[in-house]
């Protein structure tokens, strides 16, 4: 008997780059595009939902859009498709949350996640939670993040008491300024989410091995396929009929590494397990057990602290 082809997670972002948010933290710039400039990202991502109901091996489909993809019909509509599709084990997205929600009922939600972020200056909370009870409501798995900016934390600590214990809130480290936390804020930002400590370290990645590239690949609009969005370097492309064999172990051609979707595939970390069963939407397995992500977060990964640490 042969064995179940393990799962291939793939990180879709296609040309689409507007976003309904203006967040000056953000390198998601606000924009508009034009007529035709949707029409070329819309055939992008219909050719790509088709490529991916057409594989044999199971896939996990992850959408990190240069902005907010799913305010856009073909993008949940394609979520739609993706989640009833029977090769499709996980479909996932990054989203701010600020779209009506009834078309979710119409998705196969057992295979559907959300990674949400709370952004403070473009949402209040009391909307932003309804929208999270919505979710609650229809039974979606999601984790929800904000940035840890100081003039977040007490938004942060609200929006933390208002969401059921079960859902797991992350917060990003803040890069644009150098000594921005200090030991007493690192404790802080523990107290709301206790893996904080992760995002804060810069990870030796050069020659290691990741299993972006083989177990994980992202693709752009054209199929162009890289390991994970930080490589520049392509491997190949999915509508080559030959493309498997480009999915290969290979190690790490970057110096470093310290976003969370790319430092999650270092082997060497282990973060597969800390996140196993919940790797595209960014929950841990241990949570809501905080005094267990507590020990994983401290456990030595041979990262350093970032220079935004004091």
């Amino acid at each position: 008997m042969n064995a179940t082809p393990t799962p291939l997670t793939v990180l879709y972002r296609g040309p689409l780059s507007s976003c309904n948010y203006g967040c000056e933290y953000c390198p998601f710039a606000k924009k508009r595009e034009t007529k035709s400039e949707l029409a070329v990202d819309r055939a992008a991502l219909e050719r790509f939902v088709a490529w991916a109901r057409s594989q044999a091996r199971p896939l996990r489909v992850f959408f990190t859009p240069w902005g907010e993809a799913l305010v856009r019909r073909w993008y949940y509509e394609a979520f739609v498709e993706l989640s009833r599709a029977g090769n499709i084990e996980r479909v996932c997205a990054q989203t701010n949350l600020s779209w009506p929600q009834g078309w979710l009922d119409r998705c196969e939600l057992s295979r559907v996640a959300l990674w949400c972020t709370y952004h403070p200056g473009e949402v209040s909370l009391d909307r932003f939670v309804a929208r999270c009870k919505g979710l609650d409501a229809r039974g979606v798995r999601y984790s929800v993040g904000v940035v840890a900016m100081h003039e977040h934390y007490e938004s942060a600590l609200r929006l933390r008491d208002a969401l059921a214990p079960s859902v797991y809130l992350w917060a990003n480290a803040y890069r644009r300024e150098e000594r921005y936390y200090t030991d007493e804020h690192v404790r802080a930002w523990e107290a709301i989410d206790p893996l904080f400590s992760l995002n804060l370290r810069e990870y030796p990645s050069l020659g290691r091995a990741c299993r972006a590239g083989s177990d994980a690949i992202t693709v752009d609009g054209d199929g162009t396929a890289r390991p994970c969005h930080f490589v520049d370097a392509p491997i190949g492309n999915i509508y080559d009929p030959h493309f498997e064999r480009a999915l290969v172990d290979a190690p790490c051609s970057r110096a470093t590494c310290r976003c969370h979707i790319g430092y999650v595939h270092l082997d060497e970390l282990g973060l597969y397990e800390v996140f196993e069963g919940g790797l595209l939407e960014r929950i841990p397995r241990a949570w809501p057990e905080r005094d267990a992500l507590l020990t994983e977060a401290k456990r030595p990964r041979g990262g350093r602290a970032l220079s935004v640490i004091s």
